[in-house]
């Protein structure tokens, strides 16, 4: 590995995990936010959902963005835009400005990460990419093991607001560490696809849209169906005009190759599994086990701490195994593990730590396979479209999984009492077991990739140095 290499792995991993951090950062705080700014559920959920929706809205857009400007000079902006939005959210007076705040922080994120999966993806050759994606997955995952602990460190020990004012130092030394250390690199320079970005933007927003408000006024709600099938035909209509026009922003031919389609999915499950999980689990430690907001972090250690130590030493073995063997075993972990906690929820915290290191591991083995597969099922030229449509699957994911097990929590519990949230919280994770479940079987369609001797294919082709079998 070369200087600029580390430097290039370094500075996007440190990126991606601050921006990956306020994603769960508040998990922990939730239950003090709630009460010091007289929250709502709903209310309680846009924190999270504001922050997704801008996120998954705006992702192809700055992958398309970072192709044509320049993916380090998009990090560097996106970095920027996010330091600024999380100065914001520490100053919020009430939960309205927080929640404005936070959408802001997301569209900072939407910058950030496509341009530093790209960034690594041009970096590295094909071969050695599997142990990058697997050091950068474990680097990046410290954002699930270390948001929740953070969270309630913080909030026991000084401040709420203190979760966010974290990141102003953090992104003033890095943004010009980019700028000087990570080399710059473009896509495919081509005529803008306004049409598509409008269609896709409008799409995935309402996607999102009703997703989260799903959980607030019901599936079966006017405006839940409006948006959600509104949103599928705008996707529609978006697919059928990158299928026509003669510069589309993404290729849809990218979606024939069946590693690659099969890998965003399984991601997407993934990320809804895991979403839905965090949301409740520091709550059910703290409403339900009366925990607080340090320890319910510290208690979450063996679910979250698995994926530092674990995601390297898989995503180094990728070209050995195969990316399908460890997204399908990776992902049956993590469904086994949270069917396991939600049968013993009510049994005490001690019942819950061998599930919490068997759904830890799960994930630790999937996710880095997954990242792998998808910039791997495409030509060097369409990483950056690759890594937006992969980051804008899992915060779709994402939103997903919190509206749906929300709305489990809510049909089968309260905050009224402990046994209340504890009947919430076992109905809600045997959902995200279904879900981990369901992305293991989409994961099958991944074939093994053995590498072989380099070649040159077109965007829907594989990588320049792997086959399918």
């Amino acid at each position: 590995m070369t200087p600029r290499q580390r430097w290039t792995l370094a500075l996007t991993s440190v990126a991606s995990l601050m921006v990956g951090l306020d994603a769960l950062v508040v998990a922990t705080a939730l239950n003090t936010i709630r009460t010091r700014l007289h929250a709502s559920m709903a209310e309680l959920e846009w924190t999270v959902n504001a922050y997704s929706l801008a996120f998954a809205v705006l992702l192809l857009t700055a992958a398309v963005i970072g192709d044509r400007l320049g993916r380090r000079r998009t990090l560097a902006a996106g970095l920027t835009v996010f330091t600024l939005a999380s100065a914001a959210c520490a100053l919020a007076p009430g939960i309205g400005f927080l929640i404005a705040a936070r959408a802001v922080q997301g569209a900072g994120s939407a910058m950030v990460m496509p341009a530093a999966m790209a960034l690594i993806g041009a970096a590295f050759e094909p071969r050695q990419r599997g142990a990058a994606m697997g050091i950068f997955g474990g680097i990046t995952g410290l954002a699930i093991l270390g948001g929740p602990v953070l969270g309630g460190a913080i909030v026991q020990g000084a401040a709420w607001q203190w979760i966010f004012w974290l990141n102003v130092p953090i992104g003033a030394l890095l943004i010009p560490a980019v700028l000087r250390r990570v080399a710059e690199s473009h896509g495919p320079i081509a005529e803008p696809d306004l049409p598509g970005l409008l269609l896709s933007g409008a799409g995935v927003l309402a996607v999102v849209w009703g997703l989260v408000r799903a959980g607030e006024i019901g599936w079966g709600a006017t405006e839940t169906i409006f948006t959600l099938v509104g949103g599928g035909l705008l996707l529609a209509l978006f697919a059928g005009w990158e299928l026509r026009t003669p510069a589309p922003m993404v290729p849809m031919r990218i979606f024939a190759d069946r590693v690659f389609s099969s890998a965003n999915l399984a991601s997407l499950l993934q990320t809804a599994s895991i979403f839905g999980t965090a949301f409740f689990f520091a709550q059910y430690l703290q409403a339900g086990l009366h925990e607080g907001p340090l320890d319910s972090g510290l208690r979450l250690l063996p679910w979250t701490a698995t994926l530092f130590v674990v995601a390297p030493i898989a995503g180094a073995r990728i070209n050995r195994i195969g990316e399908r063997p460890l997204i399908v075993a990776g992902l049956l972990g993590q469904a086994l593990g949270f069917g396991w906690i939600a049968l013993a929820a009510g049994s005490g915290y001690a019942a819950l730590i061998a599930p919490m290191v068997l759904a830890g591991v799960g994930v630790s083995v999937a996710m880095p396979a997954a990242q792998s597969a998808v910039l791997g099922a495409v030509a060097p030229q369409a990483i950056g479209t690759a890594s937006g449509l992969y980051n804008t699957g899992r915060q779709l994911g994402g939103a997903l999984g919190i509206a749906v097990v929300s709305a489990v929590f809510a049909a089968n519990g309260s905050y009224a009492s402990p046994a209340a949230v504890t009947d919430g919280f076992r109905a809600a994770i045997a959902v995200s077991a279904a879900l981990s479940a369901a992305g293991a079987l989409a994961g099958l369609a991944a074939r093994r990739r053995i590498t072989v001797a380099p070649r040159v294919n077109s965007v829907s082709a594989p990588a320049p140095d792997v086959t399918t079998v």
